[in-house]
């Protein structure tokens, strides 16, 4: 395969930057059509994304034998839906975060997956950058000592309450839209490899017109090894912006500001004992972290390269966020009906 052909499954605001500007830069990758609920949207996508083909639905584009893979940036209780059909129409699939709506759709995509020997990934680009794998290794190489504590946050100012991402039947909420990123590096942190993850409790501020929907979310955790650990995800309350990790030892601690999107500016810090050192991880980490996300779902179709974030991956993290919510008081995500 040369040059790999993606199509996107809905407008969404998300895609120009986690997708088509990326491409760009690219040579493997090639953005060549889309789809979307409202044609005239998609048709104004199209043109001032340089974007070739318009479909008129989801399964036209799907069915489409000239495209390789699909990119799927759908409201959050639409993912499992299209990812299976597109991994049964025998398309590679990059899905927007979290996959699924909760575990229980999250395995049904990694089988999905699995049986048809194509690639699909959970598009945490964050993970992708070397300040991920940085963070991992300072945990993992014991400068820290043993591990006692983990806390990480998610939380930013999204005062729209008509908003898309505040709907349950589109599975909204704050954990599901900002959480699942505290979450998914938790799991990263405390080294997660299937051992399981106790929510000990969680709180939930919700919204007033529905109070099945979080606008605001913590938890406390049990990690492997007995580390403890606290998640905080906001989209509506005091904490207006808070992307941060915290990790301490019986030797150290770690810090990181905007483990999200590190090209920009960030701040990393190891204290051990007296001594303070701020972390610099050079020219590499002005990389934006959406194009090395697309590189490797890339080199992972023409190349057969692992990738960090497949789609068995997605089925812990969900574990994890089901059983937050279950904590919290609130019902799972997960009751909408696919459409188109």
């Amino acid at each position: 395969m040369k040059r790999i052909r993606i199509g996107i499954l809905g407008a969404a605001r998300i895609a120009p930057a986690a997708l088509v500007k990326p491409a760009r830069l690219i040579p493997e990758v090639r953005v060549a059509a889309i789809a979307a609920r409202d044609p005239a949207r998609a048709d104004t996508f199209a043109r001032r994304q340089g974007i070739a083909r318009v479909h008129a639905s989801y399964a036209e584009l799907i069915a489409d034998p000239e495209l390789d893979a699909v990119y799927i940036p759908l409201p959050n209780a639409l993912h499992a839906h299209w990812t299976i059909r597109a991994l049964a129409a025998g398309k590679h699939v990059l899905c927007e975060k979290p996959m699924a709506a909760n575990e229980t759709e999250a395995r049904e995509i990694a089988d999905a997956a699995e049986r048809a020997g194509l690639v699909a990934m959970e598009a945490f680009h964050y993970r992708y950058h070397p300040l991920a794998g940085r963070m991992r290794e300072i945990v993992d190489d014991g400068e820290l000592g043993e591990i006692r504590r983990i806390d990480t946050s998610m939380c930013f100012p999204l005062p729209l309450p008509g908003d898309i991402r505040y709907r349950y039947d589109l599975a909204g909420g704050s954990l599901m839209d900002a959480g699942c990123y505290a979450v998914h590096l938790m799991r990263v942190l405390a080294g997660d490899d299937g051992d399981p993850i106790e929510v000990l409790g969680a709180r939930a501020l919700t919204v007033p017109r529905d109070r099945r929907v979080d606008r605001a979310m913590s938890a406390r955790l049990r990690l492997p090894g007995g580390v403890l650990g606290t998640v905080h995800a906001s989209m509506w309350s005091r904490r207006l912006l808070d992307m941060r990790a915290h990790v301490v030892g019986t030797r150290g601690e770690m810090r990181v500001f905007n483990y999200l999107m590190p090209h920009l500016p960030h701040r990393f810090t190891v204290s051990v004992g007296k001594r303070r050192r701020h972390e610099h991880l050079g020219e590499a980490a002005r990389t934006p972290t959406y194009r090395l996300q697309l590189q490797a779902f890339a080199d992972a179709i023409r190349l057969g390269r692992p990738t960090l974030t497949p789609a068995a991956d997605a089925v812990p993290t969900l574990r994890v966020m089901d059983a937050i919510y279950r904590a919290a008081g609130l019902p799972l995500r997960g009751e909408a009906t696919a459409t188109r």
